[in-house]
């Protein structure tokens, strides 16, 4: 699997990062005229790690959904640059969404399952994926002999399977206790470094934002857009010594007053 990992541009200065794709101008409207988004405009490039913060209503999930192409604007446009056509995209949602009756590696193996691979012409790779999220010794296992957090992993090496340059995760630790989430969070980061993916993160926690995110999106709603972008200049990896230092909480006393100011932002 080695050959098909993406390059590596997570070191790269913003600035010289190439631009992988930019949300101009979408609106986004559901029946009875609920407008999720107006207006919303994002440049995402090549290793970046973003965070959608904002409060429930702003379209953040929407956002990753119109990314994922599982919907379509209403108006405006995603352009995909050129360079990155062959992008590959995969989802991981705040639930884990395991099949009850399948193994773990059987879960591992569904997006080439799909591809009418076989389980055994695929399985060192099922292995790899359940080696970077450390459940290698539980192929064999159940959903329902597992944590919440090892259910949570196995969803991410599901989706770390195909190998993605872009990864999409809507909340995906908010129903685990603080404990976990900070492992989680921690493992993602090293997670991110070794396949070089872009990750587009939606979350309802400064705190994770700021851990997790080189640049974090706030956005407000009534309809949902961009409130403000603000870049986190920390150099990974991070670590326990961040989330105690005077810059962490610097970066999450200016995170919390974007956020506050997008929310007390409407139309």
């Amino acid at each position: 699997m080695n050959d098909q990992l993406p390059v590596k541009l997570a070191a790269t200065p913003l600035a010289l990062r190439p631009k992988l794709l930019e949300m101009r101008s979408i609106a986004k409207v559901f029946a009875e005229d609920v407008v999720a988004l107006s207006d919303m405009n994002l440049t995402v490039n090549v290793g970046d790690f973003i965070s959608l913060l904002g409060p429930s209503g702003c379209g953040k999930s929407t956002a990753l959904r119109l990314i994922a192409d599982l919907i379509h604007p209403t108006t405006g446009r995603i352009n995909w640059s050129e360079t990155e056509h062959n992008h590959t995209i995969s989802v991981v949602f705040q639930e884990p969404t395991l099949m009850p009756w399948a193994t773990v590696g059987q879960n591992v193996w569904l997006p080439f399952r799909l591809a009418s691979r076989s389980y055994r012409s695929c399985r060192d790779e099922i292995l790899e994926a359940l080696r970077l999220v450390s459940l290698e010794n539980f192929e064999e296992s159940y959903p329902r002999e597992l944590s919440g957090g090892m259910k949570m992993r196995t969803s991410i090496a599901r989706a770390l399977i195909t190998r993605p340059s872009i990864m999409l995760m809507d909340e995906p630790f908010a129903a685990l206790d603080e404990i976990n989430r900070f492992k989680l969070n921690h493992d993602l980061l090293q997670l991110k470094e070794k396949i070089g993916c872009t990750v587009i993160f939606v979350t309802h926690s400064v705190f994770e934002s700021v851990f997790l995110s080189d640049r974090i999106v706030v956005m407000a709603a009534q309809p949902g857009r961009v409130h403000r972008e603000l870049t986190i200049e920390e150099p990974y990896p991070r670590s326990d010594s961040f989330r105690t230092s005077a810059e962490y909480s610097a970066y999450c006393r200016t995170a919390s007053e974007a956020l506050q100011e997008a929310m007390g932002e409407t139309n």
